[in-house]
């Protein structure tokens, strides 16, 4: 038997659908200039395609045909050389409408195997956010902002192409840098997309992840029934009505808190979270009577509070408010716990009001798509600036700007 190598793309369900199946697609294209064979697939049970789900695609890559119809046999990877997360805020945990519990983002990496995220922050953050392993793995970390790249728009920012790059660095022996160039310009055409790739080599950041390093939290998890465990007939048990919320501050019941699913929670949906100035809250309802997903607690002061742990980061609540800054969709890697902001704010509200503006200066772009011609244009400038962009050439530069539609975030 040979070499099998195996790839998982970790992505958010619709938003990064085609961002994914490129990256898989190139994986498996660029092996085959190295003289391996190999197969890219999008596991159904894992990428049920809704608005933000975590979701998976696989490349699995084999050195000799026995091998990889041995690998393939399997159905999906029991380990990956690699995983790749698209957006940096899956290190979080990933919780698909396929299985129920929160699975850490590395849980799959093999001693050694690599962690490539895309992201804007410094390492450190990325780890905390990670659970811990019980050996060293590899994170790699990929400098640009997290791309949506699905159904309904194509954000062509190069990151497909940045990542490949990135692969034949951590894991030449899977990936040569000449073949995901051949790849590339076999399949796109395009020499700036190959510059990109190459630049994302010579750049990426690379650090060992000791067993000591990571949230030490044990992921949110329970036991499914056996079969021989199950009630007879069909039988779904119903979730009850839910109770009043009690004040931290003087233990007066009151309000409505609704029971929500045991089993299944959707905070690992969230790019974003709404984050509540209290003091300027008007209690008009909106918030709680729009909201999809039945979110918002009503407090004993009558006043809403968004639970972390239903809520998926729609923003809705956001759009709807009528007092300005009231709620703030604020980036999710901003937060380590899915606490109530309203008992934070009972128990100290000065305290809250310093820590609700430190929050609110999270503001990154995380748009799933594009609100206003030329925003991608602007998005690429910020680029510039932190030095994703390639100054030194002024071409990609002039061209990255001027037309989202070839540009590349070499």
């Amino acid at each position: 038997m040979g070499r099998l190598f195996a790839v998982e793309i970790v992505y958010r369900g619709i938003f990064q659908k085609n961002l994914a199946k490129n990256i898989s697609r190139g994986i498996v294209l660029a092996a085959k200039h190295d003289g391996k064979i190999g197969i890219s697939f999008g596991r159904y049970g894992d990428s049920p395609e809704r608005n933000g789900i975590p979701a998976k695609s696989f490349a699995i890559i084999a050195t000799d045909e026995e091998t990889l119809q041995e690998g393939m046999a399997k159905y999906e990877p029991k380990e990956t050389d690699i995983s790749i997360s698209v957006d940096d805020t899956l290190c979080k945990g990933v919780e698909s409408w396929a299985w129920y519990g929160l699975q850490p983002i590395n849980r799959l990496l093999k001693p050694g195997g690599t962690l490539i995220v895309t992201t804007m922050q410094d390492a450190d953050t990325i780890i905390g956010m990670a659970h811990r392993k019980d050996f060293p793995y590899q994170l790699a970390l990929l400098r640009g902002i997290p791309s949506f790249s699905g159904l309904w728009v194509y954000k062509d920012d190069h990151t497909d192409v940045r990542i490949l790059g990135a692969i034949a660095k951590v894991l030449p022996e899977l990936l040569s840098l000449n073949a995901v160039e051949l790849a590339i310009k076999e399949e796109w055409h395009d020499d700036l997309k190959v510059k990109s790739a190459r630049k994302s080599f010579e750049r990426v950041e690379m650090r060992v992840v000791g067993p000591s390093e990571g949230n030490p939290e044990t992921p949110y998890s329970f036991e499914l029934p056996k079969w021989q465990e199950m009630r007879e007939g069909v039988t779904i048990p119903g979730i009850p009505a839910g109770k009043a919320m009690t004040d931290p501050q003087t233990q007066q019941a009151g309000g409505f808190r609704p029971d929500r699913n045991p089993t299944f929670k959707k905070f690992s949906t969230r790019t974003m979270r709404p984050v509540v100035d209290f003091d300027t809250c008007v209690k008009c309802t909106l918030c709680w009577l729009q909201c999809p997903d039945s979110c918002f607690d009503v407090t004993p002061d009558a006043l809403y509070d968004a639970n972390m742990e239903a809520c998926c980061g729609c923003g809705i609540c956001e759009a709807v408010c009528p007092v300005e800054h009231c709620i703030t969709m604020v980036n999710e890697t901003a937060f380590a716990d899915n606490a109530s902001q309203w008992e934070a704010w009972r128990k100290d509200k000065t305290g809250y009001q310093t820590w609700l503006q430190d929050k609110i200066t999270h503001l990154p772009p995380r748009e799933h798509g594009f609100r206003i011609r030329g925003q991608y244009a602007e998005e690429i400038k910020d680029l510039v600036k932190v030095g994703v962009v390639d100054t030194g050439d002024e071409k990609i530069s002039e061209q990255v700007v001027t037309d989202p539609h070839e540009s590349g975030a070499g």
